[in-house]
């Protein structure tokens, strides 16, 4: 199971995904954009994709803003 993390406009929701092969970083925004309509199909090309195995064996993906601190 895969469950994909978006932070946006200051909130942060997780959407379980059922997927079948590896998912790029396009594929990734291009899901977050057609979860939350209206949105501009633009709207996450500068956001970070950052991908963790879960304890149980899946996958979180966290899609964020970028941060002016940290590396």
């Amino acid at each position: 199971m895969t469950t994909l993390n978006i932070t946006y406009n200051g909130l942060s929701t997780d959407v379980p995904l059922e997927r079948e092969t590896r998912l790029t970083d396009a594929d990734v925004r291009r899901i977050a954009v057609e979860l939350l309509a209206p949105v501009q199909t633009d709207t996450f090309q500068h956001y970070v994709v950052d991908r963790f195995h879960a304890p149980g064996g899946g996958e979180r993906i966290y899609l964020r803003p970028k941060v002016p601190f940290g590396a």
